[in-house]
């Protein structure tokens, strides 16, 4: 008889999930993981972060009283923030609750970095700590880890000096904002965590490898951004690469390809996700032990290996903690034999919590042209919208759809504006469910909204 009925490698949000809902019906799980149980999410990511950049939310605001509601001084103070994160969404990093939370659901738990070691007949064998487990049913749910590039000198310093370098990991622990900053890339985690640290006071220079800021999204909402993050001081140097990286007077040199050396008391390594897919046994099973990312069918089952699943980041289908989880859900359905929710992911959706924020659903424009689509494009700038304009100061952005001319759907939209990622949800829906435009264009759109903004970019289909 196999030791349980599921073993989980990985207990971040999506494995976290399945183990312990797989627990909870009574199945006898083994949830492994060689860090902290609930991943990066809770712990070094989307709570964390965003509590950063609630907090210099609120320093934004209070900078923008001044012509429109009074005077105001500001005097920002990082330390309220960082208790807050220790003390309220972290335990200072401990995951004792989170681990006592599986094992009372009846799971096992066991910290190291566990493997596959092949099969035994119909059974996945998988190692930890120097033991030996099995069962017919194998989750890989290993997650991402901040990359560090191959940029010279990098790598060393990171080791060395992580009071200097930082990753987000170092970055949401700090105490303190530097008193300056060089943040290497531009994507999403760079430019929160930029803008952040910004407006607690840090003096901030991106360096974004790329053309322009968030390259996944729309050019015209990367540009929103770039303009934003100049007005706030924020130096963006893109189309031009770091070539090496030193210590220099108790600080960070990075010389650029260009030629030129850009000195701060921190940088911030913003460069991507590596999996963490090497060294778990998959050339054992079958597959090559240099993957990116595991293939798995709408059950979330491993492409060619009954019994093997996989669900969040090495999926490749976007490093989002409720992607892991909602793909969690279709493989919990699927092991309890329980109808099949897999919807598919042409409603994929996203943000990114700037200032706008960056909310994205499906297509952008050149997905559509991509993909030889017939399609319209509507777009209504926030601050034509009757909310936006009474919004004033912090009203930049636009809301973007496309449709399938075709058929009459959406197939993409951005939304770029305050609280962006919360008018995101309607056209979630649109997309997901293929709702007519002319349905959406005959909705009523409370007044005076921003999510009205939809309704204007729909009439402006063209």
């Amino acid at each position: 008889m196999a030791d349980f009925d599921v073993i989980v490698l990985g207990l971040g949000p999506g494995g976290e999930h399945v183990a312990g809902e797989l627990a909870r019906a009574g199945r006898r799980v083994l949830g492994i993981d060689p860090a902290l149980v609930g991943g990066e999410c809770p712990y070094y990511g989307c709570i964390p972060s965003k509590m950063i950049l609630r907090g210099a939310g609120m320093l934004a605001e209070a900078r923008r009283i001044d012509g429109v509601a009074g005077t105001a001084n500001v005097t920002p103070d990082f330390g309220p923030v960082a208790k807050r994160i220790r003390d309220e969404a972290t335990d200072d990093w401990d995951d004792t609750v989170a681990v006592e939370r599986f094992e009372g659901l009846g799971g096992t738990f066991r910290r190291g970095a566990g493997a596959i070691a092949g099969r035994d007949g119909d059974e996945f064998v998988v190692t930890v700590g120097g033991q030996r487990f099995t069962a017919p049913r194998a989750v890989i749910a290993t997650g991402t880890a901040p990359a560090v590039p191959p940029i010279s000198g990098l790598r060393e310093l990171h080791a060395e000096r992580p009071d200097l370098v930082w990753t987000n990991r170092e970055a949401v622990q700090a105490t303190a904002a530097p008193a300056s900053m060089i943040v290497l890339g531009g994507g999403a985690i760079g430019c929160e965590l930029a803008q952040g640290f910004a407006r607690y006071g840090s003096e901030v220079t991106i360096v974004e490898a790329g053309e322009r800021l968030l390259a996944p999204e729309e050019p015209d909402a990367s540009a929103v951004i770039k303009d934003v993050f100049t007005r706030e001081g924020i130096d963006v140097r893109s189309g031009v690469s770091a070539s090496a990286i030193a210590e220099k007077d108790g600080g960070v040199e990075v010389r650029l390809a260009s030629g030129e050396v850009l000195a701060a008391a921190a940088l911030l390594v913003a460069a991507g996700r590596s999996p963490n897919l090497r060294g778990i046994g998959l050339a054992t099973v079958g597959l090559a032990d240099d993957l990116r990312t595991v293939p798995v069918n709408d059950h979330m089952e491993v492409d060619g290996i009954p019994g093997l699943y996989a669900v969040g980041d090495v999926t490749g289908h976007g490093a989002f903690t409720h992607v892991a989880v909602w793909q969690a859900d279709v493989l919990i359905d699927h092991l309890l034999g329980r109808p099949a929710s897999f919807g598919g992911y042409h409603g994929l959706a996203w943000a990114t919590f700037t200032d706008p924020e960056v909310g994205r659903v499906g297509m952008t424009e050149q997905q559509a042209r991509e993909a030889g689509l017939t399609y319209r494009v509507g777009v209504q700038q926030v601050a034509s919208n009757s909310r936006g304009w009474i919004h004033g100061p912090g009203n930049d952005g636009f809301v973007k759809v496309i449709e399938d001319a075709d058929r009459g759907v959406l197939v993409g939209a951005t939304v770029v504006a305050p609280n962006g990622g919360e008018i995101l949800g309607l056209l979630t829906l649109a997309v997901h469910a293929q709702v007519p435009t002319r349905v959406l264009a005959s909705m009523h759109y409370a007044f005076p909204t921003i999510h009205r903004a939809i309704k204007e970019a729909l009439v402006a289909l063209a």
